[in-house]
């Protein structure tokens, strides 16, 4: 009897046999799926079409072997139910992605200490670690560093001085947030809280209560909201049952100023804004719904996460390149869940947006 033996497998592919068809050298190929800036387009075309035609992969894991790279970049993020990180991790995907890097996610634990595992960052072998709403803790970013791994911590600061960071304008925010309720006539205010120990939180309350006193009113109704959405909403009870309710609640993120809406309408019947105006902060699609129509200051992911992909691509480049912090300016979208001021509402960009009287009358 006789036994067929199987066919033999087929040979790879390999970067060699790419750099005969597209004839140029091996090392030009490899530059190619680097994304090396140095590559022409010419080039960059050949060496792509030979690759599609011999139906060659670059070996990601033989590539980090020799350079020492994964070309991953982790992320550690904790409050997903909040829709303003599933749009950053989208758009941080698909700024890192064309510069042939990928993304690992790392959730952080919300209920005990938010950063990720020291542990668990080092053992995938990530080539940088940026850092998103989670404590303050500067522990792992400085573990991180003596590691080699450059952290960039993103829509949060760290008490550790010159860390790299890139956050909106939350201090701004809040403090226009607390101008726009003052201008539309509002006496009796109110804020809802995120997290006790985020930066965001800090900051926000901190230019809100400031924008209040400035203009002479008293400091605000706090509750807790933990950027949750079941706190936000026993927090708005504990509001609107007053005696004395509050005729305007800002909260720190739009997930809770939703819980606070819905709240508000089903349980209270309170009709927004005529009885209660609601301000969030982040401007997430959901706000947009025509169910919603929320106000809320708006924080630029795609101008935010361009920042983080340099601040991260600096770092890379130079583990010594000095880290900074980059603030980006945000701008209050008004809707239909706020009564609004006579003066300073202007369109950009096809929204209504809010300005002080002085920035709708200076000159360019």
């Amino acid at each position: 009897m006789t036994v067929k033996r199987p066919d033999s497998p087929k040979r790879r592919v390999t970067s060699t046999d790419v750099a005969a068809l597209a004839n140029v050298s091996q090392s030009a190929v490899s530059r190619v799926f680097a994304h090396h800036p140095s590559v022409s387009d010419k080039m960059r075309r050949a060496v792509l079409e030979a690759a599609r035609t011999l139906g060659y992969r670059p070996n990601a894991i033989a590539r980090s072997l020799i350079t020492q790279r994964s070309r991953i970049i982790g992320v550690a993020m904790a409050y997903l139910d909040n829709q303003f990180y599933p749009e950053v991790l989208q758009s941080l995907s698909r700024a890192l992605q064309a510069y042939g890097y990928q993304i690992l996610l790392f959730t952080a634990d919300e209920t005990g200490a938010a950063d990720p595992m020291l542990e668990q960052v080092l053992s995938y072998q990530v080539d940088a670690l940026l850092l998103a709403s989670v404590s303050l803790s500067s522990h792992i970013a400085e573990e991180c560093e003596l590691a080699g791994i450059p952290v960039i911590m993103f829509n949060r600061t760290s008490s550790t001085p010159g860390a790299a960071s890139v956050t909106g304008d939350n201090f701004a925010g809040g403090r226009q947030v607390a101008e726009f309720l003052v201008a539309g006539g509002h006496q009796r205010f109110a804020y809802i809280a995120g997290a006790a120990e985020s930066s965001t939180n800090r900051d926000r309350e901190a230019g809100f209560c400031a924008g209040l006193a400035a203009l002479g009113m008293a400091q605000p109704m706090r509750v807790p909201g933990q950027y949750d959405w079941q706190s936000a909403q026993a927090g708005t009870r504990l509001l609107l049952g007053r005696p004395t309710r509050p005729d305007a609640i800002f909260a720190a993120s739009d997930l809770m100023a939703i819980a606070c809406l819905e709240v508000a309408r089903t349980e209270f019947g309170l009709s927004v804004p005529h009885d209660l105006s609601i301000v969030g902060f982040d401007d997430v699609g959901v706000a947009r719904w025509p169910s919603y129509q929320l106000t809320s200051f708006a924080q630029p992911v795609e101008a935010m996460v361009s920042a983080a992909v340099t601040l991260i691509l600096e770092r890379l480049e130079s583990l010594a390149a000095p880290p900074r912090p980059i603030v980006i300016p945000g701008r209050l979208i008004v809707r239909q869940t706020t009564r609004h001021p006579a003066q300073g509402l202007v369109v950009e960009d096809g929204e209504r947006v809010w300005r002080t009287p002085s920035e709708t009358t200076e000159g360019p």
